[in-house]
């Protein structure tokens, strides 16, 4: 009864389901913070908010790095990223971390973004993006490889959002660029930077 209802009301299934966690924010302390520190590999992410939703469709691979800046709530970050066929980076950006509410502010020349950072595996970087009322999520990882558990519970929550698998972005290792914080070998093609 309860999928014909649910297919008649027209909501996804998942929504209706009492499997659905609340998102639970990790809430920050010096240790969470130096978690944080070194290489991300983004994996996959989606989005109803129009502008993280063209990006997304145009992003092919991406990875970034956090490091310790001189302010003790403030993070270096630097940036790389396929989108369609231009590899780009960025070091200009930062990522304010507010303890108090647990939030991180991703800040660069021209973008404010805010987040907040799932309870999950510690190899694991799942953000909720906060932006109004547009359900957005993200997952990292440390490496390009995440289990299928890893990846079931990325999809749970997705789909706890009301997200299918249609509304899912994945990006490919075989679009990495090259990395700054890997050593470059000969023939290596420098990104461009943004």
């Amino acid at each position: 009864m309860l999928p014909v209802l649910a297919f008649l009301l027209g909501l996804p299934l998942t929504l209706a389901s009492p499997t659905c966690a609340p998102l639970i924010p990790v809430t920050f302390d010096n240790a969470t913070v130096t978690r944080l520190l070194g290489p991300w590999i983004y994996i996959a992410g989606a989005s109803r908010y129009p502008p993280h939703l063209e990006e997304l469709k145009a992003l092919k691979h991406a990875a970034f790095s956090f490091s310790p800046s001189s302010h003790e709530d403030e993070l270096n970050v630097i940036e790389i990223m396929r989108l369609n066929e231009t590899c780009l980076e960025r070091n200009t950006s930062k990522v304010l971390v507010f303890q108090h509410n647990s939030t991180l502010a991703h800040v660069d020349d021209q973008v404010f973004a805010m987040a907040k950072l799932i309870q999950s595996d510690k190899d694991l970087l799942i953000l909720n993006h906060l932006n109004d009322d547009f359900p957005s999520l993200s997952l990292s990882a440390r490496t390009p490889n995440v289990t299928k558990e890893q990846l079931e519970e990325f999809r749970s929550h997705l789909h706890c959002l009301g997200f299918t698998e249609e509304d899912i972005f994945f990006t490919s290792e075989k679009d990495a660029c090259p990395l700054p914080w890997e050593k470059k070998g000969e023939g290596d093609v420098e990104p461009q930077l943004k």
